[in-house]
């Protein structure tokens, strides 16, 4: 199985995302699929026997998206030259708007009333060609593929509108019951319901804009070109370029472009800045044989050393992977949500024709006009889009938040989880304390603890906190009882264990989880991944082992525990977010249907939503969710 991220455009709302997600998740030869709207991607794992990229991009363009796959191409230029056309639109069509009202208002003579429906007719006709045809090209697609979407909505109740309009402008003369409507025209709701239309989407892209900034800032971690030996002389080459085994030069103020081995020392001293790497704010002394990472920046000196990992293979590329697929990955809550999109349009456009149906039945022919803007209204004011963003946004800026602050979180269920926690268990040695490098452990009995550890820096100001915020906090070790004893009372911590093994540290972590309680296991070791893998969240140490960094479900980069209290701190947060988003989106669309579907004229209330400020609603839900969760980049972690 190959698994693969591959970047998707076209996708305007949760229902597309949904419809891309669902005929990726039909093909054969695709095991796992998931598609975020606000990351712009499929994370896909496949069987590349069965079905290739290529094949799954042809499914994907007949719906009317696409993927991309061509590495030369760039995405985010490709994203930028489709926002610059869709803000010229959106110029054009506010152009547009205003010159429809300053006709349709007589604020500019044209003539007689047949004269001015005909410039408003080609206005609109303009309108509708170049500004909207994003919208009908979906629109069709879609209807050919028997789905729908958010610019099936807009499509539909721009046409009504436009072609009603059409009808009264040049079929009047000729037919009495549209004679009988006055010139009745709403060519300015077709032009105004795209212009806001536009507008929204321009304002949701310039914010989602925002939420990705963790990743940009990761990717522009690496030099662009690094120097090579080569023969004695020094060549300044793409990073792309390079090999294993290539021995480059880093000098002072520079960053290390790949992982690798230093191999000469070119000054007395050389002084590494690995802050992006393990939130340790001091720049570190190297010598030949030390390890240095791409994106760490050297603070002094000059050094040469050898390429060990390049490209994909690097911590930082794996960093990365990692922050891109956990920001593509989905909330428990958002898998009900993308079902709900998925029925969403069809009921809409269902509610819409009942409204249309009742207001044409209660009132006959003479009410055809407001039965139509009515039916137009719930269409334009329905809103998808916030209930597909609320999550994915609040997740993407949780996650790219915590990566900012070194603390990196797999996949979005850890997230929501890691604020149940009420109960922790957390390893010792390495995690807790730092063992003594000078010391020969094998002759270490006449030594106190104190030479032979150390407790972590803020390790104690940590426990605390985390007890003071009611979770149990529970340490074990494989030391001795006086060991455990004096550690645990040095760190704060009521709860130990010692000589333990490592399928104890699992055995606690089950008792404490039949007591009702939700754990997590922090460890650095291969003798915690049994307890990691048991634990309800685990967490690894940065400077652990691979196989539990592995197992882990977030990792803490660097020595400082306090980190532990600001990932609960920022998934409580960003679950509360999430919470808010759904709550909004849900009123929303619950309160502003029946107001555009004209329920209180029913009880004699003059309150109608017109079509124009629908779409301008519409609009301003969707930014809305994603303005709040661009609340959480404030967070004080």
């Amino acid at each position: 199985m190959d698994k693969k991220q591959i970047p998707v455009i076209g996708m305007s709302c949760s229902s597309c995302s949904a419809h891309v997600e669902k005929k990726l998740q039909s093909l054969k030869g695709i095991k796992t699929a998931s598609v975020s709207l606000p990351m712009r991607s499929a994370s896909v794992e496949y069987d590349p026997e069965m079905i290739t990229p290529e094949d799954m991009k042809k499914e994907i363009q007949a719906l009317g998206y696409d993927l991309i796959l061509d590495e030369e191409k760039s995405v985010t230029e490709i994203e930028n030259r489709s926002y610059k056309s869709l803000v010229n639109k959106t110029i054009a069509s506010w152009v547009l708007s205003i010159l429809s009202m300053a006709v349709s208002m007589s604020w500019i003579s044209i003539g007689d009333k047949s004269a001015t429906l005909q410039v408003l007719f080609i206005i609109s006709l303009i309108n509708i060609l170049y500004c909207g045809r994003q919208f009908y090209k979906v629109a069709i697609k879609q209807l050919l593929h028997r789905s729908a979407n958010m610019d099936t909505l807009i499509a539909l109740s721009t046409f009504i509108a436009f072609a009603f309009s059409a009808l009264v402008t040049f079929g009047a003369s000729t037919n009495s019951f549209l004679s009988h409507l006055n010139g009745h025209v709403y060519y300015d709701a077709s032009v105004m319901i795209i212009t806001f239309a536009l507008t929204g989407r321009v304002l949701e892209e310039r914010a989602k804009k925002s939420t990705s900034t963790a990743i940009r800032s990761l990717l522009g971690l690496t030099p662009k070109v690094a120097h090579v030996v080569d023969e004695g002389k020094i060549i300044d080459v793409p990073l792309s370029t390079l090999q294993r085994g290539d021995i480059i030069e880093v000098r002072m103020g520079e960053k290390v472009p790949v992982d690798g081995v230093i191999t000469e020392l070119k000054t007395p001293e050389v002084f590494i800045d690995e802050s992006m790497i393990t939130g340790e704010p001091i720049a570190v002394s190297k010598g030949i044989k030390d390890k240095v990472l791409a994106g760490t920046m050297n603070k002094k000196g000059t050094l040469l050393f050898k390429a060990q990992q390049v490209g994909e293979k690097t911590m930082l590329a794996n960093i990365i992977k990692m922050v891109q697929e956990a920001q593509n990955s989905k909330a428990p809550v958002q898998r009900i949500v993308d079902k709900i999109a998925l029925i969403f349009v069809p009921i809409v456009l269902c509610l819409s024709l009942i409204t249309f149906l009742v207001w044409y039945f209660i009132g006959g022919p003479d009410m055809l006009a407001n039965a139509i803007l009515a039916a137009v209204a719930v269409l334009v004011i329905a809103c998808p889009c916030a209930m597909g963003l609320a999550t994915p946004t609040a997740l993407m800026v949780g996650i790219g938040k915590a990566a900012e602050n070194s603390i990196l979180i797999k996949d979005a269920t850890a997230l929501e989880n890691i604020k149940n926690i009420n109960a922790i268990v957390i390893d010792k040695t390495g995690t807790l304390t730092i063992p003594n490098p000078n010391v020969d452990f094998t002759q270490s009995s006449n030594l106190s603890f104190e030479e032979r550890e150390s407790l972590k820096p803020h390790a104690k100001e940590a426990m605390e906190q985390l007890q003071s915020m009611g979770i149990e906090v529970h340490m074990m070790t494989g030391d001795n009882d006086e060991a455990a004893q004096y550690w645990a009372k040095k760190a704060g911590i009521k709860h130990f264990k010692s000589k333990v093994l490592p399928q104890d540290k699992e055995t606690l972590v089950r008792s404490l989880q039949q007591e009702g309680k939700k754990v997590a296991m922090i460890g650095d070791g291969i003798n915690d991944s049994q307890a990691l893998a048991a634990a309800d969240v685990s967490i690894a140490m940065g400077k652990g082992t691979d196989i539990a960094i592995d197992i882990a479900q977030a990792t803490l980069m660097g020595t400082d525990l306090r980190k532990i209290v600001s990932v609960i701190t920022l998934s409580k947060k960003t679950v509360a977010t999430i919470h808010q988003n759904l709550f909004w989106a849900f009123i929303y669309n619950l309160v502003c249907i029946p107001l555009a579907a004209g329920v209180p004229l029913l009880f004699g209330l003059h309150f109608v939503i017109t079509p124009m400020w629908a779409s301008a609603l519409m609009a301003l839900s969707s930014c809305s969710v994603v303005l709040n969760s661009l609340r959480l980049k404030s967070v004080h972690l």
